[in-house]
């Protein structure tokens, strides 16, 4: 079984498992924003099958993580971007990657925006009205649904930093 791709191989099986146990719990996956990505998850799936087919084991239902990634019951993709002219381009290049894998992503989310924090600083101002064209390209052109999360002082890392977010939109 030792092969050029066995590392590979290891690694997406792992992966498999954690999308698989997605049922019972959060997983957040935070991946480039290419369309490599889940086009790669269904090389799990392609082994599997194989190894089916060379054992005999043809009955047997694999579900590959890209069926999961498809599967809007099962999985909400949200793109997450700031609201610069090169990071909002790469997102839509991964937006339109994930559609041609067959997948749609949920929501975007524009982060770390100084027009959402109001800043009164004048250069930080005008850093901020310079997001906006950004801000209303994600939201008239590639987003069903978004949110604008402001600059923050400190990161919302833990539930309750994140509920406190929450309830600020």
């Amino acid at each position: 079984m030792r092969s050029h791709c066995y590392d590979e191989l290891v690694v997406f099986q792992a992966f498999s498992r954690i999308v698989a146990g997605a049922r019972k719990e959060l997983v957040i996956v935070d991946t480039a924003p290419t369309g490599h990505t889940p086009l790669l998850l269904d090389t799990v799936g392609a082994f599997h099958r194989q190894m089916q087919r060379s054992f005999g084991g043809g009955n047997m239902r694999v579900v590959t993580p890209l069926m999961h990634l498809r599967d809007p019951d099962y999985t909400r993709v949200i793109i997450v971007t700031l609201p610069e002219t090169t990071p909002v381009l790469e997102a839509q290049a991964l937006q339109e990657d994930l559609r041609r894998a067959s997948i749609e992503p949920f929501a975007w989310v524009v982060n770390a925006s100084l027009a959402a924090a109001q800043p009164r600083d004048t250069l930080l101002a005008q850093r901020a009205i310079a997001e906006l064209d950004e801000i209303r390209k994600v939201r008239d052109t590639l987003a069903h649904r978004f949110a604008v999360v402001p600059f923050l002082a400190e990161e919302p890392v833990g539930a309750e930093r994140l509920q406190q977010l929450a309830r600020m939109g």
